[in-house]
């Protein structure tokens, strides 16, 4: 009997192990992407180009963060990390022309450009969609870099319980320590319900970081010195929730609401810090930051890929300086108590304790968009869009506040010519408040061979001068230096001309993947000097003497251009069952004309923090030893060569590894299943020692190890008909 008993698990084991694998491979080449196109499409059939990071690569990986995980499992991205977000480059574009995505809907807020990808929560994703290249004509302002797509479980969760009813929850618990970084702890908890024709879906999650030091070694007071306290990285924790509940009033007609929650505080070091000696270490505030998000509409389907969708989105981001310390901040004087000197910026004290708002950003956003299908294998991607941006500003605009608005209408169509032959083209036209019409148009073909695709494409892209950019006015001192920033209402739209080659193949084991681009950008928007007359009539008394050398004046221009060229490979083999290899490199250069600060005119360099050379690549092993446990292995690298920058010296080449493990315990198909992660990061303990105020390869720390426990409860899960009929009974 205990022998037959064996013998039955081994078979069932086997049979899973199977399933497991051939649903792979099945997924893989099923895969349904929406980005390049704003139409679902197959993977192997996009007529855009565009790379996946499946829900699978994230869990094999280990990533605690979206930093991490596109800087690990992509090659074309680089990342360091700020106490204003985190600077993200593309292409050799920075955040400002890279678009970002949570289920089709743009992230809100940036910070002196840098954007806070806390804001995205690691566990809540199911996959994530990369589009490279100008996508303007399709999703309007900043796409010129390209666009990243965070698709969210929601959908996914609700489409694997009963017609009916059910009930999803999970809970994530993270926790990692090492090489310098006392602790990290990640929490993520989701509920979903699904009740006959409502859901509802909620979403929390907690970070906290202690921060690290990589080095004490800091340029300051005008010498080298080795006792430096500064972090590489400050201490940080933000937690948010969201909630989304949704209705169907039939099975083609659907409305939802939805709403956010986002709270994170950056601790640095005060001048109250024990041993603190240095300027370098001295921070007078933290900063605090406040978002909030509110979103309502709804989608009529009347056939499987034809719709009619609606959304109105309204957007908050807010961020304070919390004092820590008294020090003195410029401020704008309002209220006729202060006579002729009223609207001037003078400098009061702030004290331990006080908060003072610097900006406020809200934006709302309404869409119409509708796809259809025509005869002769048309398919119709249009919508109109409005767009108001409004900023509160107190210290920092002209009036305290300033708005603007857009206005566009798009049209796309995909046309499958013959079977092996689509050509897509679209055309955005855009009405802008500030700068007027302009048109922009893409173009793309697809041509099938077998197992290999070929695509070709040209697209402009467009970025509208931002708020900031049109309406600046912050006096700022930094050290011995005071710094007066205007904006410019006369600012014309960025502007690009990508073009780009891909050949792909897509074989059951293998995958490879090459594409050769060009981007040209025009009009490039630049902070440069300019002469102290250009500050406004009677803003003199804020700064010493009256104004003509002892402050400089910057005033944002369009005075750049650049032209950025590469090579992207991506290769995917599978060399057995259950063991697979995925690698990819990059290849950039850049051709700018940039301004500089030192010497006040254009000079020809390549582009800040660029680099030649950027690869990844991982090994995964996955194996089902029994029907209750399943083990995955990861072990990847990521490195760079050097970074490039006009000052203060370039960043350092790196390379790290990874390694990461994962441990299904229970039946994926039952009522509860648990999974154990462990895993060792940094694992040759490489750390970039630079000191501070020069450029870093990486703000990586030293080896840490890490370790998270999940919990799943579904019921009401559709169960696998393989599993359910060979699946053993608690007596067996």
């Amino acid at each position: 009997m205990k022998t037959k008993k064996i013998f039955s698990l081994a078979i069932v084991a086997g049979l899973s192990f199977v399933r497991v694998c051939a649903q792979e491979i099945n997924d893989t080449l099923n895969d349904v992407v929406v980005t390049g196109t704003g139409t679902n499409r197959l993977l192997r059939n996009a007529p855009v180009q565009t790379e996946v990071i499946s829900r699978q690569m994230l869990d094999s990986y280990g990533g605690k963060s979206i930093e991490e995980i596109l800087g690990g499992l992509t090659s074309s991205f680089a990342f360091s990390e700020g106490d204003m977000g985190s600077q993200m480059q593309l292409g050799g574009l920075g955040n400002s022309y890279i678009l970002i995505l949570i289920d089709g809907k743009r992230i809100h807020g940036d910070n002196g450009g840098e954007n806070d990808l806390g804001l995205i929560d690691p566990q809540n994703i199911d996959h994530i969609e990369i589009v490279k290249g100008a996508q303007s004509a399709l999703y309007g302002s900043d796409a010129m870099a390209g666009v990243i797509n965070i698709i969210t479980r929601r959908a996914k969760v609700f489409n694997e319980l009963k017609n009916t009813s059910g009930l999803f929850f999970d809970e994530s618990t993270r926790a990692e320590s090492g090489g310098g970084l006392k602790y990290d702890i990640r929490q993520h908890n989701s509920l979903g319900l699904k009740l006959s024709k409502l859901q509802s879906f909620t979403n929390f999650s907690y970070q906290y970081n202690d921060g690290w030091q990589n080095t004490s070694d800091a340029y300051t007071e005008g010498k080298l010195v080795h006792d430096a306290l500064r972090r590489t990285v400050n201490k940080y924790d933000n937690f948010q929730i969201a909630e989304r509940v949704s209705y169907a009033f039939s099975k083609h007609l659907d409305v939802y609401a939805e709403g956010s929650w986002y709270n994170k505080t950056i601790t640095r070091l005060s001048p109250y810090t024990e041993g603190l000696k240095w300027t370098c270490d001295k921070y007078t505030y933290n900063l605090h930051y406040k978002n909030a998000s509110a979103s309502v509409g709804g989608k009529w389907m009347w056939n499987k890929n034809e719709f009619l969708n609606f959304d109105i989105d309204w957007n908050k981001h807010a961020y304070y300086y919390k004092y820590t310390a008294r020090t003195y901040e410029y401020v704008k004087l309002t209220g006729s108590e202060y006579g002729d000197q009223e609207g001037e910026l003078w400098s009061v004290p702030m004290y331990e304790g006080q908060s003072r708002l610097q900006s406020d950003q809200q934006r709302l956003t309404a869409q119409l968009k509708t796809v259809f299908v025509l005869p002769y294998r048309n398919t119709i991607n249009a919508g109109l869009e409005y767009r108001y941006d409004y900023l509160k500003a107190p210290d920092r605009t002209d009036t305290g506040t300033a708005h603007d608005w857009t206005g566009a209408l798009y049209i796309q169509d995909e046309y499958d010519f013959l079977n092996w032959l689509n050509i897509t083209a679209g055309l955005r036209l855009v009405d802008n408040g500030n700068f007027g019409f302009r048109m922009t148009p893409k173009l793309s073909t697809m041509l099938l061979f077998g197992d290999f695709r070929v695509r070709l494409g040209w697209s402009q892209g467009f970025k509208t001068p931002t708020v900031k950019e049109l309406n600046y006015r912050y006096l700022h001192v930094m050290g011995s230096s005071t710094f007066f920033y205007l904006g410019n209402k006369s600012l014309d739209p960025q502007s690009s001309n990508y073009w780009s080659a891909n050949v792909e193949y897509r074989g059951k084991r293998l995958t490879a993947s090459v594409t050769g681009y060009y981007n040209s950008l025009d009009n490039m928007i630049a902070l440069i000097n300019v002469p102290v007359s250009e500050i406004p009539v009677g803003i003199t008394t804020a700064y010493l003497g009256d104004g003509s050398n002892d402050v400089v004046t910057r005033m944002y221009k369009n005075m750049e251009d650049a032209k950025t060229y590469g090579l992207d490979i991506n290769l995917s083999y599978k060399i057995l069952e259950g063991l697979s290899f995925t690698g990819s490199y990059s290849y950039l250069d850049t051709d700018a004309h940039v301004y500089n600060t030192s010497s006040n005119n254009l000079v020809k360099t390549v582009i800040d923090g660029m680099a030649h050379h950027k690869w990844s690549a991982g090994l995964s092993y996955n194996h089902r030893f029994a029907a209750v446990y399943r083990l995955g292995a990861n072990l990847s690298t990521r490195g760079s060569s050097k970074r490039y920058y006009q000052n203060n010296g370039d960043g350092k080449a790196f390379q790290l590894w990874r390694l990461s493990t994962t441990h299904d315990l229970g039946h994926a198909d039952r009522l509860l299943s648990y999974r154990i992660e462990l895993g060792v990061d940094n694992i040759f303990n490489y750390v970039d020692r630079t000191p501070y105020d020069y450029h870093l390869g990486t703000t990586a720390h030293g080896t840490s190890i890490y370790g998270s426990f999940i919990l799943k409860l579904n019921y009401g899960k559709k169960v696998s008909a393989t599993l359910k009929k060979h699946s053993f009974s608690d007596e067996e």
